[in-house]
């Protein structure tokens, strides 16, 4: 049988990053959390804590904070019908969701608003490239993704999102200085770029399809959605940047496009898992709603 009080403990341990916190959330003493967590790792002879600041889970201690998080929805649900039960022994529910910095930097945020506005459920929100968001559904490390990848991760639903669109941009005087003779993919290889990082692929795809460039060049590594905008204004790089973040500066003439109309789409689509998407329909609503005002 699951030792459900050191499973919790775990849990607690991973969402505030601390043992104290931990003891201060489940109400108990900071020894008691120490001992439940040392015996369940004698018990299961794995390690399930990374000691640090701040501790993390290991693989298994993952995996374990995943089953608490699902447990913690049925019991919500089930608290809902039966209320008489009394209160859960998890506390809220907090869902683990990957999405694309660009996303998050644009359109999502008006969902998880939107979702926190209509659940009592907490959000834990990941960030990496869309090409590989569907690999944390896998992992079993989130429960939902804004991902590229259209194919079903097995225990999922998948619905289209729509597609962002973004803008090959930089500063008019950064075109003087590298486009003095209008943009060539000789001119290209010369210019300096902005890359978020090494998964980043926009650049490189634009000026392939678009030029038929090859040779990246040189290039700044930015890990910013925001970030972006302001080196290309500030004349740093070029990059490709979401047509929200820009639209104003390319109306105002303090950003141009390098080639006029050029613009790249990344098709998104919305991967929940099962489970969540009938305990928690109104997050899929509130994200397929965000969507359709904001992309493509």
């Amino acid at each position: 049988m699951i030792d459900y009080s050191a499973a919790l403990a775990v849990a607690a341990i991973v969402r505030t990053g601390s043992f104290e916190k931990a003891a201060k959330a489940l109400s108990v003493t900071p020894s008691a959390i120490s001992q439940r967590v040392r015996l369940l790792e004698e018990r299961l002879g794995a390690v399930l804590i990374e000691r640090g600041t701040p501790c993390t889970a290991t693989e298994k201690g993952a995996w374990l904070c995943r089953h608490v998080e699902l447990v913690g929805m049925l019991e919500s649900d089930l608290l809902e019908r039966l209320p008489g039960l009394g209160d859960p022994l998890s506390g809220p529910v907090t869902l683990d969701i990957a999405v694309n910095a660009d996303s998050l930097g644009t359109w999502f945020m008006p969902a998880a608003a939107a979702f926190a506005e209509r659940t009592k459920a907490m959000l834990r929100i990941a960030v990496d490239d869309q090409d590989h968001t569907a690999d944390w559904l896998r992992r079993g490390h989130v429960v939902a993704a804004v991902t590229s990848l259209s194919k079903p991760v097995a225990g999922c639903k998948v619905s289209p999102l729509g597609r962002l669109r973004y803008h090959a941009t930089a500063s008019p005087a950064f075109m003087a200085r590298y486009f003095p003779d209008g943009v060539t993919a000789e001119a290209l290889a010369r210019a300096p770029a902005l890359t978020f990082n090494q998964k980043d692929g926009l650049q490189q795809d634009w000026a392939r399809r678009t030029l038929g460039a090859t040779d990246p060049g040189p290039t700044h590594w930015l890990p910013s959605t925001h970030g972006f905008v302001d080196a290309a204004l500030l004349g740093m790089g070029w990059g490709l940047n979401p047509t929200q973040l820009v639209a104003g500066h390319l109306a105002e003439g303090r950003l141009v496009e390098l080639v006029p109309g050029a613009t790249l789409d990344v098709t998104l689509h919305w991967q929940v898992s099962r489970l969540v998407s009938g305990q928690f329909p109104a997050l899929t609503r509130a994200v397929l709603e965000a969507a359709k005002d904001a992309l493509v």
